[in-house]
């Protein structure tokens, strides 16, 4: 870390104009933001309770896990640890320095609680984590033009999310809305399928399959799999359930008298009727036509309605414990960076009944009975102990017992952070007071391009949860050189940097301040006697280079690369 400190200083440029612009009216609007900076977080005990009472038996379940496979779980992570942890998973950034502030401030016990549950009423959170649901519903592709909006969707969710509106009707409308893709979002989860005007029965019926439930049933699209417990005829019912779907000047609408017709050609039924292949008439094509069905809990399925709707209701359906799962799933992946059962899109079918001692069981059980609040599940998950454990233990240094303490979830995982929260990370740290809706329009609308910029260099993430594999060389390049750092990390009176630099009194102040904006911790004894010297020594009075080339440092190092 320290050869990189010094090396930055041949790669040192200046703050472009525009971004001393866009702080400026940040700092202007800071001043006459909400009181909700000021006050501390505040939420019912009744509901910490509630949260509480749903993780300890998560709690429960894994101790029994590590118990029966004689593992000793790593030690519970510090507060500002996991405050960086609940702020990168559930917002996709690292909290402000007011924000830091304002936590060491608050002496009360249930202090990640509370902050936990006010960041998850925050704008901050259900913008991030409709951005990483909207992957799974509609994929990365542009889609076709002028039917598909993908900002729309995007913001839908983000505000049903906001609202708490029970998940299990967000899918619903997703599924079975009709109309313009303008005025009714959620029909974007239908168009995304659109091809030349018409839509794709067979990718809607996949992306169901893989985000809804937990299954990849697409498979089986064009053949029956020798090992795979699903059909061909049973993939071609799903979608025909999307048949009556079509688009018209009013948005999607659904045509009763629209069926599924599948071509088969004649060749293949030859030998059955001892009739002459090469005959013109068994050479052209034959039709049929496919019935809307499902693949399994054919009783579920309401009769009444379009067959969106119907599918809908099949989906959600309180039986339906495939559906509850993949929710369970998703959501621990989002949290702690890698879901408990990987692939995502591919779990094994629950048991005839709900197993207690499967944690998706578990959840999906919790999730239904709290009215699919998508929210207080995230809640849970994050309450857990496994959540806010360390990312460091003793028997990671064997590399037999890795796999083994990491499986049992005896160990925080370590997880690289994907685009979208490294540049949230990146940006937030680049200012020292609080990036959310209350910041200048301005200021919000040049971090919607930045990251745009910032994605299309570094390179978007595939639908899934994180990785643990490090960065490439043109990513590294692009976080230590590229545009957006140059702008964030030059030190003049608007940046973290510059402030930090001409605001504190001594030098010890300075370090530890860049230590708090950029990795949420103070540093060890250990690191400020070796860095203390390059601010006195090396640099002598210009307090600011050295600044500079400690933020740097610490953006570019593995700790604020990677979610810990």
């Amino acid at each position: 870390m320290l050869g990189a400190f010094m090396k930055y200083r041949s790669l040192r440029c200046r703050v472009l104009p525009l971004v001393a612009i866009v702080l400026v009216a940040s700092m202007l609007a800071a001043a006459s933001r909400s009181p909700i900076h000021v006050d501390t977080p505040a939420v019912s005990q009744e509901a910490i309770a509630s949260i509480r009472q749903s993780a300890d038996r998560v709690d429960q379940l894994l101790l029994h896990r590590w118990t029966e496979k004689g593992i000793e779980p790593a030690a519970i992570a510090d507060d500002s640890t996991v405050l960086r942890r609940i702020w990168m998973s559930l917002a996709g950034t690292v909290p402000s320095l007011e924000e830091i502030r304002r936590f060491e401030s608050d002496r009360e016990p249930d202090r990640l609680d509370r902050w936990l549950d006010a960041l998850l009423h925050d704008r901050r959170s259900s913008e991030y984590l409709a951005k990483r649901l909207a992957r799974s519903f509609i994929g990365n592709e542009g889609g076709q033009f002028i039917v598909f909006r993908r900002d729309r969707f995007t913001s839908w969710l983000s505000e049903q999310l906001h609202l708490r509106t029970p998940y299990d009707r967000v899918v619903r409308e997703m599924v079975a809305t009709q109309g313009l893709w303008t005025g009714e979002p959620a029909v974007n989860f239908v168009t995304q399928a659109a091809v030349d005007g018409r839509i794709d029965e067979n990718k809607l019926a996949g992306r169901v399959s893989r985000a809804m439930l937990g299954q990849r049933i697409d498979c089986a699209q064009c053949h029956n799999h020798p090992f795979a417990s699903y059909t061909q005829s049973q993939f071609e019912g799903l979608a025909a359930c999307f048949a009556q779907a079509r688009l018209s000047p009013v948005g999607v609408e659904d045509d009763p008298r629209r069926v599924l017709t599948l071509d088969i050609p004649a060749t293949s039924i030859a030998t059955s009727i001892e009739a002459d292949r090469d005959s013109p008439a068994m050479m052209s094509s034959l039709h049929r036509a496919v019935a809307p069905g499902v693949p399994f809990g054919r009783e579920w399925m309401p009769t009444e309605g379009t067959s969106r709707e119907n599918l809908a209701g099949w989906i959600t359906h309180p039986v339906n414990r495939r559906f509850e799962r993949a929710v369970a799933n998703r959501a621990w992946g989002i949290a702690f960076g890698r879901p408990w059962h990987e692939p995502v899109d591919d779990l094994p079918n629950p048991l005839e009944s709900p197993s207690e001692s499967d944690l998706l069981d578990l959840l999906g059980a919790d999730f239904r009975a709290h009215h699919c609040d998508y929210s207080r599940l995230l809640a849970v998950i994050c309450s857990t102990r496994a959540f806010r454990l360390a990312s460091t233990h003793p028997g990671l240094e064997s590399a037999d017992s890795v796999d083994r303490i990491e499986n049992a979830w005896a160990v925080f995982p370590l997880t690289r952070l994907l685009p979208d929260q490294m540049i949230g990370a990146m940006v937030q740290a680049g200012v020292l007071e609080t990036i959310d809706r209350h910041s200048h329009l301005f200021t919000r609308t040049v971090r919607f391009f930045r990251e745009i910029d910032f994605v299309r260099e570094y390179g978007d993430a595939e639908e899934g949860q994180g990785g643990n594999q490090p960065a490439t060389i043109p990513q590294a390049l692009v976080r230590m050189n590229g545009k957006l750092s140059r702008e964030l990390i030059g030190a003049n009176a608007f940046t973290s940097s510059g402030r930090i630099s001409s605001m504190s009194h001594d030098d010890h102040s300075r370090i530890e301040t860049v230590f708090l904006v950029c990795l949420t911790r103070r540093p060890t004894a250990a690191e400020e006697e070796a860095i203390l010297p390059l601010f006195t020594e090396s640099l002598g009075k210009n307090r600011s280079l050295a600044v500079e080339d400690l933020f740097w440092t610490l953006t570019n190092s593995p700790e604020f690369c990677w979610n810990h």
